[in-house]
């Protein structure tokens, strides 16, 4: 497997995780573990950007 195809999946998994840190802050009330999951969760989103934006050509 290519390098990028583990770093896809390691941030799949961290988004995954996020997830479950969100349900977990819904489910017991807690705003501020919703907030931090919620902050975790676009942090994840905004590292995947690289792997699907297209450079143009130089």
């Amino acid at each position: 497997m290519r390098n990028e195809t583990f770093n896809l999946i390691g941030w799949l998994l961290f988004i995954v995780s996020a997830l479950g840190f969100m349900v977990s802050a819904l489910k017991s009330g807690d705003p501020w573990a919703l907030a931090g999951a919620v902050v975790f969760l676009v942090a994840c989103l905004v590292f995947l950007v690289p792997f699907f934006r297209r450079d143009p050509p130089p």
